[in-house]
């Protein structure tokens, strides 16, 4: 007993002064509940929960660790630093390459659509303005006659668009 409290006769003096200095320099902030932060997914007890849960496995569950750990699954990549650096450059390389064919597609795209739009203009400008056939060839371009067929329609009045499938999927006494 007596290396006991020899012990407890230093501690507490040296415990004292660190709860005393944590007392002082600790400040309690109460934080009003946010809308943002996250809930409970339930607001049952636990003690209200049902007992049998675990004896019954989720078949989704099942099927993931199935897949996961069957023997012929290949095992995740564990890359070295190196490696890991070596993949990260290619990578990055491979992005900056599909970036700048992207780019390249929009400037075209963006050359072609500009063109199209100074050959209308063209077309709009052709005739003396105050004549009575000002921007005739400019009309007969946009129009739409026979692009979609003798007596057709554009593909987008075909149907009305809608979020939803059609109630009936395919109307099999169709005929031509």
């Amino acid at each position: 007993m007596a290396p006991h409290t020899s012990t407890h006769s230093l501690l507490t003096p040296l415990l004292s002064t660190f709860r005393s200095l944590s007392l002082s320099t600790t400040t309690v902030t109460v934080r009003k509940p946010s809308t943002t932060t996250s809930r409970q997914f339930t607001t049952t007890s636990p003690l209200h929960a049902k007992p049998s849960g675990k004896d019954k496995a989720d078949p989704r569950i099942s099927l993931i660790r199935y897949h996961l750990q069957h023997p012929k699954t290949p095992r995740p990549l564990k890359l070295s630093r190196m490696r890991a650096l070596r993949h990260w450059t290619i990578h990055r390389a491979w992005m900056l390459a599909r970036r700048t064919r992207q780019e390249g597609e929009e400037r075209e795209l963006k050359r072609m659509h500009q063109s199209m739009h100074n050959a209308c203009e063209a077309l709009r400008t052709f005739d003396a303005p105050g004549k009575k056939d000002a921007g005739r060839l400019y009309r007969i371009a946009m129009e739409k006659k026979g692009i979609f067929g003798h007596g057709g329609i554009p593909i987008e009045y075909a149907r009305a668009q809608t979020d939803t499938p059609a109630k009936e999927a395919w109307n099999h006494d169709w005929v031509r």
